[in-house]
């Protein structure tokens, strides 16, 4: 291979077989999604975004049994955090 491109420096022979290589294999990056993202939201079937709520976690003792119901239960998230979730899980 390295007769067949000519007379040249080595230097200018590597530059060129890493482009001929770069053309070669010319594929998009691929997507990833948010590994963060994707364990603390989901989508509903309507299309949007649902959250956990926050505080359940510890020093339930002084919460009434009413809040700790309330918090138990999905929320759906702000229209302006939706837009960055959404980005983030590449919807």
């Amino acid at each position: 291979m390295r007769a067949s491109l000519g007379k040249i420096d080595n230097k200018s022979y590597f530059r060129i077989r890493f482009f001929l290589n770069s053309i070669k294999s010319k594929k998009m990056p691929k997507v990833k999604t948010h590994s963060g993202a994707k364990k603390r939201f989901r989508v509903s079937g309507s299309g949007k975004i649902v959250r956990d709520c926050s505080g359940k976690r510890h020093i339930l003792t002084k919460k009434s049994k009413k809040r700790k119901l309330r918090l138990g239960q999905p929320q759906v998230c702000a229209p302006g955090d939706s837009k960055r979730v959404k980005i983030m899980l590449n919807l």
